[in-house]
């Protein structure tokens, strides 16, 4: 005699569903928690420059921009130069390019202008990263493809910044992003000024 076996099978009742879904919402909500606590928050700029317990001179360069036209530190003397080494790789220097260009905009019209040298890359890799920026920036952007001229001025990570006053002398130095559209930096371009 042989037997056969019958499976019913069952709907899973309402209790069931609701607690099936229940858990697939919570594993979810947890799953977006944990990914959102991940996300590393960027700590707020910095706007404090450190002034030189004695001034230097600034040490004189010649660099290309991105149209392959010459610049020299040299010619700007008479002008207040705010000197950032920076490079596409580096957080902190994308953060605080809109803060250049703010403080270059609001000082165009008097003796200053500021400088951005980028180390080690190539105008082709370093122009699509300029245009992802909220803000292009309209200073002049050189390039110190072999380091040469950061080794000059012992930079020891970026973004570093200097403030030149118009006789050519560094009297501040940031390492570090900063705030340069905070009104301390501004209250220290315009004694320069």
């Amino acid at each position: 005699m042989v037997r056969s076996k019958i499976f019913v099978v069952r709907r899973p009742n309402h209790q069931y569903r609701s607690r099936v879904l229940f858990a697939a919402v919570t594993l979810g909500l947890l799953l977006f928690a944990g990914t959102a606590a991940a996300q590393p928050v960027a700590p707020e700029l910095g706007y404090k420059l450190s002034r030189l317990a004695t001034p230097v001179q600034a040490p004189d360069f010649e660099l290309k921009d991105m149209d392959d036209e010459s610049h020299t530190l040299g010619n700007l003397r008479g002008k207040v130069v705010m000197l950032n080494f920076w490079a596409t790789w580096c957080p902190p220097c994308r953060r605080e390019m809109p803060s250049l260009e703010a403080v270059y905009q609001e000082f165009k019209s008097e003796p200053f202008v500021v400088i951005a040298v980028n180390e080690w890359e190539t105008p082709e890799h370093v122009f699509p990263y300029i245009g992802q920026l909220a803000v292009f920036p309209s200073f002049p952007i050189l390039f110190d493809r072999d380091g040469k001229v950061s080794q000059a001025y012992a930079v020891k990570g970026l973004p570093t910044t200097f403030l030149i006053d118009q006789k050519g002398m560094i009297i501040y130095r940031a390492v570090g992003g900063r705030d340069f559209n905070h009104p301390e930096v501004k209250k220290l371009i315009r004694e320069l000024l």
